[in-house]
């Protein structure tokens, strides 16, 4: 067989592989509230003893706001931090789930996580690009890959049209929701996973939505989704259906026996009712059994001891048993790390690729920092304008110049801490599903903010304040000036990087990066004798920015410089 011919098998494969049957077990989900990394309070549990199977087809997770419907959908997708599962297992075809597993499906967040700045042809090729093994797609076969999952969702007429910013107009909530399915089906994963796909959406495309979804799921895929209370065309395209309330299932099967189920626990329907409706009332109280229990303490897990005492709770456990006796001790072997589709050099091409992009098409950062850089040179250099070597005005002034500079080189890093809380979201979702590595994304992020935001303004900076304060006019005086600017400003913006790395909210990030740069500026040697400070406080100089680049400038300028007293000219 060709390489070409083993290409056409692998991707004729990838699109035909029938969906997996997804089995849980006693799942036990608790989480703990924490405050300034600490757990405070007892456990909530989310999840209590939920077990259940779902096969190919739609697969309905319904219930109340509060019910775990999200939960038990993370928990299932390996979306949850695995210190919360307290008991119980998830299996995919009788297999523990992991890493490649987990890559090899598809997760759609219940927001809409795309790039604003691009259209929705180039997310669905970003997409294709980093999920599609080059080694069997061409650029021309992920070209035919977008433009047929652009025919399938209906986005051809939107194709080239930006997805749309807070500052950018673009594509209607319904066409962003199909962009981002879009994304995740580039790879025609056999397992879908839906955080609530018709949250925010009118009815009518809340509907071609789930059609959407109803029809891959004809296809033999397996498509799991969580949804509140759909109208009556939406909830007819389940297949299954599982009801949460309070943690709880209070039911798993097939979604036309629902009705029947509730009607022999003494539920009674009225007519004309939608049975999505119906079903919620039942979990939210507002709906009663004759069977049920009189008293509150009696009534309050009614409904989920009736569904364990029923014979399809009985069956999917004794199947459920079959399933985890068939798990050998090889599979549970230690995890291993999931392989990516994509070289790291690949990763950091497409990525790198998306950012310059995303930066030229959202250009103002980079031009409000160029610009106050080009203000703040002018300023400086008209206010210590060609500066004596006459004493004592000529140190003082260059003096008093040089700590501007410095102030102006650190503080100038601001607008570097919403690097990372912009696009948190993007990041965690795309780097869950398998687009790139934690350090592609990152180095990317650092190259791309560096030269336009950081570099250039300082080089453009240095090049205006220095000749018109008339510093040496020696050129390697210059590139040193240049040089020692340039680092200063680095080492500032990588503190403001680690802050908008470690907080997701910008006015922690705003506090955060202030009191360092404050305290730093303190003990930098300018205002305030470091001699004379007292001994258990004179160490905080040594990780002052503004001492190092103070003294550096210092050096830089006055070494071989002679000045002159004004009572000998």
């Amino acid at each position: 067989m060709t390489k070409g011919e083993q290409a056409d098998s692998y991707i004729e494969a990838c699109f035909q592989e029938p969906g997996p049957t997804v089995a849980f077990t006693r799942l036990h989900y608790c989480v703990q509230e924490k405050k300034f990394c600490r757990k405070i309070g007892p456990e909530k549990q989310i999840l209590k003893d939920v077990s259940g199977i779902m096969r190919p087809g739609m697969n309905a997770i319904m219930g109340a706001t509060g019910s775990g419907k999200t939960s038990l959908l993370d928990v299932i997708a390996g979306r949850k931090d695995p210190a919360g599962l307290r008991q119980g297992t998830v299996q995919v075809n009788g297999k523990p789930v992991t890493s490649e597993l987990r890559l090899s499906s598809a997760y759609v967040v219940q927001d809409d996580i795309v790039m604003g700045t691009l259209s929705v042809r180039e997310n669905l090729l970003f997409s294709a690009n980093l999920r599609l093994n080059p080694k069997y797609y061409s650029s021309a076969d992920k070209q035919e890959r977008v433009n047929s999952i652009l025919q399938d969702l209906g986005l051809v007429d939107c194709a080239d049209t930006k997805i749309g910013t807070e500052f950018l107009r673009g594509v209607s909530g319904g066409e962003r929701k199909r962009c981002s399915i879009g994304m995740e089906l580039i790879t025609s994963p056999s397992l879908l996973f839906l955080d609530e796909p018709t949250t925010g959406l009118d009815s009518n495309t809340a509907n071609c939505i789930i059609g959407l979804l109803s029809k891959l799921s004809r296809r033999g895929k397996t498509v799991i989704f969580s949804i509140h209370q759909p109208r009556y065309s939406i909830f007819k395209q389940f297949d299954h259906l599982t009801l949460m309330h309070k943690g709880e299932i209070v039911y798993a099967g097939a979604a036309d026996h629902a009705l029947e189920y509730f009607t022999d626990i003494g539920y009674q329907i009225e007519p004309f009712n939608n049975p999505a409706d119906f079903f919620m009332d039942i979990t939210n109280g507002e709906a009663t059994s004759r069977k049920q229990p009189q008293t509150a303490e009696e009534g309050k897990n009614w409904l989920a001891m009736e569904y364990r005492e029923s014979g399809m709770y009985q069956n999917i456990m004794q199947e459920l048993d079959q399933v985890n006796q068939s798990i050998t001790d090889t599979d549970n072997r230690k995890e291993e790390a999931a392989n990516y589709n994509t070289s790291f050099l690949y990763q950091m091409r497409v990525v790198c690729g998306r950012t310059v992009l995303n930066l030229l098409r959202n250009p103002q950062t980079s031009y409000a920092q160029l610009v106050l850089n080009i203000f703040f040179a002018i300023l400086v250099g008209l206010i210590y304008f060609q500066m004596p070597l006459t004493l004592p005005e000529g140190l003082q002034n260059r003096s008093g110049a040089f700590f501007f500079l410095i102030i102006n080189m650190v503080f100038g890093n601001l607008s570097a801490v919403e690097l990372f809380i912009n696009e948190r979201a993007i990041f965690i979702h795309e780097n869950s599903s398998g687009y790139y590595r934690t350090s592609v994304y990152f180095l990317s992020k650092i190259f791309a903010d560096l030269i336009p935001n950081r570099i250039i303004p300082i080089l453009v900076f240095s090049a205006i304040a220095y000749y018109m304060m008339a510093l040496k006019t020696d050129f390697v005086a210059f590139l040193c000036f240049s040089l020692t600017l340039s680092l200063v400003s680095l080492a500032g913006v990588s503190l403001a990087f680690l802050v908008s790395a470690s907080v997701s909210t910008f006015a922690m990030a705003n506090i955060l990066i202030a009191l360092p740069f404050v305290f730093m500026m303190v003990f930098g040697g300018f205002l305030v004798n470091l001699n004379s400070m007292l001994s258990w406080l004179s160490w905080l100089k040594w990780i002052s920015i503004f001492n190092y680049g103070l003294n550096a400038v210092y050096i830089n300028e006055m070494k071989g410089q002679i000045f002159y007293s004004n009572n000998t000219m």
